[in-house]
């Protein structure tokens, strides 16, 4: 009996672990391109006009 809990406390601690670092793993990626498309001119410049727009829409109202 302890063997198995010691088997299924190994296995679950696992998973968690590594569900964690592939959640963090992608998280870095995604910012990791965020900043690279953020940075292009052309990219970078239409994000932040529309932006731009929004919040003088939202404060002409």
């Amino acid at each position: 009996m302890l063997a198995i809990i010691n088997y299924l406390k190994l296995h679950y601690s696992n998973e968690k672990g590594q569900g964690i670092v592939e959640y963090a793993l992608i998280l870095a990626a995604v910012v990791v391109l965020a900043g690279f498309l953020g940075s292009k001119g052309a990219l970078g410049s239409a994000v932040q006009e529309t932006f731009n727009k929004v919040v003088t829409a939202l404060t002409a109202s």
